[in-house]
């Protein structure tokens, strides 16, 4: 058996008796949503219509959610329904990014991820799903695609029917009959102040220049979907390039001119290992359920970015703890061996979030090509910070500031041109205009050429500039480090701004 839904919008009348029934079957939270029905008007008056839209989740074939999950609390189940588990859920949240259909809430009384589970113990005992059952039309169609004789399959094989973003090849399970166009796509209805009967939760998603709602058509009752990530995320970004570039520095040392004192020898493994820990304590904080962080290490899921990601900084921490401890017993030749094969280790941690961001399927924002190498590019250029503020040698002093002037400048011009070329795809393109309309209050680009110039000056002016050597490089570490920040935190939250349903 292989289950799904189609919603007869031919029928539905807007009651919410599916959301209600659904709500008191499974104790759904105020405010949450696993069923919920969308108002669209489309028209002028006085030929004006209004449509009723049934979301939920799609019961993808190659569901996003399953592949994310770090502890395996989603699974596809052999008779298609996706289920989760809450006891076993960690509250990442990352499957609510992956998934294309906002279908996913948090569930913030219990710290955990919920959804939809096609009612699967009602299923069990050969029971229809409880919006099915309550609704007064018919309108919503349970049962087995593949049987033939089913009155699901004899409904999507007898009429047209629609399925919500094909393009991300999830395969969904839910079919439309006669739903409007404009109400199945988000942001191509306009969203107002207020709702028909209430107020908003949040504040409408921001219009865009070029990216305006089809004229006449408007989005009167809707339900609200938070952000799911935040401060967090955005800073872990910047913590762990910061541990990645101190490590990819750390060879490098004596050619950058640092003098072969007590911060040369310990500085850059203390400085990794003080932030290796620092992102791991903001990824636990940030878990609803940061007690079962264990599950992540010891009943993981493979193929999610998140357990592949904890394991590449535990790896990259071993080898600085390793690297520190041998510096330690004054097994130097050990401690600067050991510095190499952390290289590696710290590019894969600096860019295994490209890896994992991509799996975020629902923000197209977070697909772009080449975010491996600019993650990097940003770990080598924190490092280069790192090694400025280093005492070094006066006859090798040009060296560092000349690399991080280099890596400052490049970053800088990467920055710059992101806000100039659009990405591919209609809700990409739409993300990116508000990543730039944040950059250019911040304008981390212009902080990035500011440092370049701040750490080169010295180097410029000579003798003249001997009192402001440190000051300057200090500044410009920080300046590099502000910038990022920044940059990081409105590309994350320009990724969640665009409407999933």
């Amino acid at each position: 058996m292989q289950v799904g839904f189609a919603i007869d919008h031919r029928k539905c009348i807007g009651c919410h008796a599916c959301t209600v029934a659904c709500k008191a079957e499974n104790d759904v939270p105020l405010g949450n949503f696993r069923t919920w029905v969308k108002y669209v008007e489309k028209g002028t008056f006085p030929e004006v219509r209004r449509h009723f839209t049934v979301l939920r989740c799609n019961h993808c074939d190659r569901a996003p959610c399953v592949e994310i999950c770090p502890v395996n609390a989603l699974q596809k189940r052999p008779d298609a329904i996706v289920d989760l588990d809450r006891d076993i859920c960690i509250g990442c949240r990352s499957c609510m990014q992956a998934c294309p259909y906002d279908a996913l809430y948090f569930n913030d009384d219990k710290g955990v991820a919920e959804k939809c589970h096609y009612c699967a113990h009602r299923i069990e005992l050969g029971l229809e799903p409880a919006c099915v059952i309550v609704c007064p039309v018919e309108a919503i169609v349970s049962g087995d695609v593949d049987d033939p004789e089913s009155r699901l399959a004899q409904l999507i094989a007898t009429e047209p029917t629609q399925r919500r973003k094909l393009e991300k090849a999830t395969a969904p399970r839910v079919w439309y009959v006669d739903a409007l166009p404009e109400a199945l796509v988000p942001g191509a209805a306009g969203e107002p102040a207020g709702y028909l009967w209430s107020e908003r939760a949040a504040p409408p998603p921001p219009v865009v220049a070029g990216f305006e709602a089809t004229p006449d058509v408007w989005t009167t009752l809707d339900v609200a979907h938070p952000p799911a990530w935040g401060w967090h995320v955005w800073s872990y970004l910047v913590t762990k390039n910061l541990a990645a570039g101190a490590a990819l520095a750390a060879p490098f040392l004596g050619w950058l001119g640092v003098r072969y004192g007590r911060s040369r020898l310990l500085g850059p493994e203390l400085f990794a290992l003080f932030f290796i820990a620092l992102t791991s304590a903001l990824l636990v904080h940030d878990l609803g359920r940061p007690e079962r962080f264990w599950r992540l290490l010891l009943k993981p899921n493979t193929r999610s970015w998140l357990v592949k990601g904890a394991w590449i900084l535990m790896c990259f921490g071993g080898v600085e703890a390793l690297s520190l401890v041998a510096r330690m017993i004054d097994k130097q030749r050990t401690a600067d061996a050991l510095r190499w094969f952390a290289l590696p280790w710290a590019v894969l941690a600096s860019g295994y979030s490209a890896w994992l961001f991509a799996q975020c399927r629902g923000r197209d924002l977070w697909l772009e090509s080449g975010l491996f190498v600019r993650l990097v590019l940003r770990a080598a250029l924190l490092g280069a910070a790192f090694a400025l503020t280093l005492p070094r040698v006066a006859s090798m002093s040009a060296y560092a500031p000349a690399l991080f002037a280099l890596l400052a400048g490049g970053c800088g011009l990467r920055l710059w041109a992101e806000l100039r070329a659009l990405p591919h795809g209609f809700d990409a393109r739409r993300a990116h205009v508000l990543l730039q309309s944040s950059l250019h209050r911040t304008r981390p680009h212009l902080i990035l050429a500011v440092a370049a110039l701040a750490g080169l000056l010295p180097t410029l002016l000579g003798q003249t500039a001997a009192a402001w050597v440190r000051p300057l490089d200090l500044a410009a570490a920080a300046a590099v480090t502000l910038a990022l920040l920044l940059y990081e935190k409105a590309w994350i939250e320009a990724g969640q701004k665009v409407p999933l349903s």
